[in-house]
Order: C-alpha cells, then sequence, then structure tokens
C-alpha cells in the first residue's frame, strides 16, 4: 500500500456558537467557559473587548477577529481550520452570537460542509428585556435596530402600525428619543412599551409605560440617554382602532369637502404615508 493511500482525512472539527455576558462578566455558563478554554480558536467580533472577559476567566485560547468588515474572507479561513479537524468557538461582543452581529455566513457555511454546529446558550438582551418588560411574551418579533434615517424610520414602523404581536427593538442613544416619539406619534401616545437600558450592568434601568410617558421621561432625563437601549412596544390589540387608520378618515373627510373622492385618497396616502385604494375603500365605506 502507498503511502499516499495510508493517509486519512481528518474528521471536521466543531464549531461552537457561545453566548457569553451582556454586562455582568458573572453571566456565564460553566459550560461556555470550558469550552472557550479548550477551542483551538475564539473568533470574536471585537478582540479588544472579548480579552476583558477571556482575562476575567482565565481563558488563553488565541483570538482572531471576526466582524462585519471581513467576515466573508474571515468565514473561508474559518472553514479551512475546521474542515482540518479544528474546533472554532465564535462569540460576539456582548450576548448571544448572531443576535444582530455577525456569524451567518460561518454557520451557514458549515452546515453546507457537513460541519457540527453546536449551540451554547446563554443571555441575550432582547429576551432579558422581554422577559422583564411586563408585556406579552407569547408571540413577538425583533426587529434590531430601526434605520438611521428619519424617513426609513418613520416607514419601518408604518409597515408595523397592524402588528398584534410584541415588538422587541434595540436603540442607541443617539436615537432613542427620535425613536420613542415616532412610535407614540404612530402606534399611539397610550400604547404600553417598556425601555430597558443598561441590562445587567451597574446602571440597569427598566422603565414601563405608555409611550407618551416615556417620551416624558426621557425629555426630563428621568431615563438616562446612555448605554445600550432595549424597547419592546405592546401589539396592536385585536379590535382596537389603528390611529393611522383613524387620522386617514379624518383627512380624506376634510379633503372631500373641497375634492373629489378618488383625489383626496391620492394626497390623503402622501400625507400619512397609507395606501390610496384602501384609504378610498374606507372613505367609500364611511360615506354608505
Amino acid at each position: 500500500m502507498t503511502a499516499s493511500a495510508q493517509k486519512t482525512t481528518a474528521a471536521p472539527g466543531i464549531l461552537y456558537i457561545v453566548a457569553t455576558p451582556i454586562g455582568n462578566l458573572g453571566d456565564i455558563s460553566g459550560r461556555a467557559i470550558q469550552v472557550l478554554r479548550q477551542a483551538d480558536i475564539i473568533a470574536a467580533e471585537d478582540t479588544r473587548r472579548s480579552r476583558t472577559l477571556l482575562a476575567h476567566h482565565a481563558i488563553k485560547t488565541r483570538l482572531t477577529a471576526c466582524h462585519e468588515h471581513n467576515e466573508i474572507a474571515k468565514t473561508a479561513e474559518l472553514q479551512g481550520r475546521l474542515l482540518t479537524g479544528q474546533s472554532v468557538a465564535l462569540i460576539s461582543d456582548a450576548g448571544t452570537p448572531l443576535i444582530n452581529d455577525p456569524g451567518y455566513r460561518l454557520v451557514s457555511a458549515a452546515h453546507d460542509h457537513a460541519i457540527r454546529v453546536i449551540p451554547i446558550p446563554g443571555p441575550a438582551a432582547l429576551i432579558a428585556a422581554l422577559c422583564a418588560s411586563g408585556l406579552a411574551t407569547h408571540r413577538f418579533c425583533f426587529e434590531g435596530y430601526l434605520p438611521a434615517t428619519d424617513k426609513a424610520r418613520k416607514d419601518s414602523l408604518r409597515r408595523l402600525q397592524n402588528e398584534t404581536r410584541t415588538l422587541v427593538f434595540y436603540e442607541t442613544p443617539r436615537r432613542i428619543a427620535a425613536s420613542i416619539r415616532l412610535m407614540a406619534e404612530l402606534f399611539g401616545a397610550e400604547r404600553q412599551a417598556a425601555i430597558a437600558r443598561e441590562l445587567t450592568k451597574q446602571f440597569e434601568q427598566i422603565v414601563r409605560a405608555p409611550l407618551a410617558e416615556l417620551n416624558q421621561r426621557l425629555a426630563r432625563e428621568e431615563i438616562k440617554n446612555k448605554g445600550e437601549f432595549v424597547v419592546v412596544v405592546e401589539g396592536r390589540r385585536e379590535g382596537r382602532p389603528n390611529r393611522a387608520t383613524t387620522e386617514a378618515r379624518r383627512i380624506q373627510a376634510i379633503l372631500t369637502q373641497a375634492l373629489p373622492p378618488g383625489q383626496a385618497a391620492r394626497l390623503t396616502a402622501e400625507i400619512t404615508g397609507g395606501n390610496k385604494n384602501e384609504i378610498y375603500r374606507l372613505a367609500m365605506r364611511d360615506k354608505e
């Protein structure tokens, strides 16, 4: 038998998806610490931030950066390591990897090449905020960060006006006040919501109130405009009139006094961002 015939292909390694603390360094499982110590390499979103956690738990495994700017190239590199039998632990800056963070390409590539993927569960800011909000948890949807520009943010929230599931968003200190004001305008001032700030950290703050009150408390700085925010918003209750629909009907009724119904519906749609045909149908129904 030739030497080449005696060679065997190494069994693929394992890709671990490891959740890390979202603030308090003690919020990590013993299993996660063991996996991070035994892995051949840790792929971290920001190696500078991750070193603090690893040093705290005396983890000396080699780090490599895997973030949104190098994810495509890094996926190929890590896939190569996995295929030669190395184990890779993927972590994010905080919480569970892939939740509004890089990593999707690597996990997808692992499945494409029959590489075993093992999740090591743990903290996630959206779940912590949802459970502490006092709002319905049996059905919810996670929207991540809203768009940065005013128009795109408004368009995104308009699309969610009729959503009956609880809504969960991440938000930045720079945009939190503007987003809450817009939610109050589009979802209704009375809609219940919760702001969770700096979860598990020293200055953690969780406040539930109607959107109008949250807006006021932000303006008065009772809710500090610092840190990391999760916003949880009550879904539209079945049978509750939609605020946008009510406003569209009001505008349509005013414009119809001076314009034909079709033209009034078109202008109403431009003002409210609603659907022209739906506004026209509502106007005809109201007229009947």
